[in-house]
């Protein structure tokens, strides 16, 4: 086969855009919609672009490379490139973003059933992650079982609520609190971090690309294109979707004032929406999300380390299902605490990585101008970790006044006055 038919394109986009929909990407919406009140729109705007441009450019990026991370970041050297890669895995799978999936989905949509008990919680994530070997034990079924099945029933869940968001009247919108007072679009930018979802990007990559493999098409251009279409499909539906979460968030002072959180709000929305069978559809809709997404990491993080240590990619399944399942028995809370500091530090270099790789064929030597790029906003991702991590007293008194530090943004002047430096240098010894 040398082309897709549309039904299995329609189902690739739909598979990418389920990929990249877990619980965070539900929940972090309403509760900053919450927060931000009259600035909503702003906060949304920022979000939008961690939230669903960058994700989309990476997917953009890695379909030129075969899906690829250590070939869109090879400027960096084989080892820098490595190391890069394997924290990618490692922190989109088994240590934070696969764990979170079980974690989140039982308790937002089945600890009110059964408790929060860690027993129960187990019991739990055992049957979560046996459902989620069985099916990434066979990758190149993706396309069948998760763009055919699950992505369909999860986006009609999505669809009922994000149409309800819209259409059920609410009235009260509350004035902005915190940093959305005064900083609502760099807010909203770095909230968009937590939904993981341009480091999921990186991962899932691969994904796309084997899925498109598994149709028969092996022409580069043709992987590209498909790859490419799928990316925008999924792209205007994280739009639509965070859009309706936002106005839902934005209405919700009536049903949730004050909330700690995302999961409360959305909790009461579908009380007030829908009655008794409101509880059923969240748990369903979360279960989906975070079922379908934890696949799909599944299978990424394998398939790399297959490739990697030549370990049979099976084998592999079971060994991080295992793994996964460990981490996500340790309580979402932890689980929080240690990923934001370390997402805080490695989204910037991932950022600067992916956006440069559009560039490359401008310079004279790519590796000249984007390891020192990645190296200056590395070092800033980690000092804005440091801070999250509740360290911030300890830093220097110069860091803690820099351009955007109270934004979390730290990083950007330094790493793009950095990349104008480099780019002169790069031209003048043409």
């Amino acid at each position: 086969m040398t082309s897709l038919p549309r039904r299995d394109i329609i189902a690739l986009g739909l598979m990418t855009f389920a990929l990249f929909i877990g619980a965070g990407n539900i929940i972090f919406p309403p509760i900053i919609a919450q927060q931000a009140g009259q600035h909503v729109w702003l906060a949304a705007g920022g979000f939008l672009i961690t939230a669903v441009g960058l994700p989309i450019i990476t997917i953009m990026a890695l379909s030129k490379v075969q899906g690829s991370i250590e070939n869109i970041s090879r400027p960096l050297g084989h080892v820098a490139s490595l190391i890069f890669t394997v924290v990618c895995y490692l922190s989109v799978g088994p240590l934070f973003a696969t764990p979170r999936t079980a974690t989140i989905s039982y308790e937002i949509g089945f600890s009110s059933y059964f408790g929060i008990s860690s027993s129960h919680l187990l019991i739990y994530s055992a049957i979560y992650f046996f459902v989620v070997a069985l099916i990434s034990l066979y990758p190149n079924k993706l396309l069948d079982s998760v763009g055919h099945i699950l992505a369909p029933l999860k986006i009609v869940l999505l669809a009922i609520l994000g149409i309800s968001a819209v259409v059920v009247p609410r009235e009260l919108i509350a004035p902005a609190i915190g940093p959305y007072v005064d900083h609502p679009i760099s807010e909203g930018f770095v909230s968009g971090y937590l939904t993981m979802d341009t480091l999921g990007a990186l991962v899932f990559g691969i994904v796309i690309v084997q899925a498109i493999q598994s149709r028969g098409v092996s022409e580069p251009k043709l992987i590209t294109k498909y790859a490419i279409i799928a990316s925008l499909i999924a792209g205007v539906g994280l739009t639509l979707l965070y859009v309706s979460l936002f106005k839902l968030g934005m209405l919700s002072h009536d049903v949730a004032p004050n909330a700690a959180n995302g999961a409360l709000i959305l909790h009461a929305y579908v009380q007030h929406a829908f009655g008794s069978l409101g509880g059923l559809l969240l748990s369903a809709l979360i279960f989906l999300a975070c079922m379908v997404t934890a696949i799909g990491l599944t299978c990424a993080c394998a398939e790399y380390f297959s490739e990697l240590t030549k370990i049979p990619y099976k084998l592999l399944v079971i060994v991080l299902i295992l793994f996964s399942l460990l981490i996500s028995n340790l309580g979402l809370t932890k689980l929080i605490a240690v990923s934001v500091p370390v997402l805080s530090a490695i989204y910037p270099p991932s950022i600067v990585i992916i956006i440069l790789s559009f560039f490359w064929q401008l310079w004279n030597k790519p590796q000249y101008v984007v390891t020192p790029v990645t190296i200056v906003a590395f070092i800033f991702g980690v000092i804005d970790g440091l801070k999250v991590a509740g360290f911030p007293n300890s830093l220097p008194e110069l860091i803690q006044h820099l351009p955007l530090n109270e934004q979390n943004l730290a990083w950007l002047i330094p790493s793009f006055s950095t990349l104008i430096i480099c780019v002169i240098i790069d031209r003048y010894n043409d």
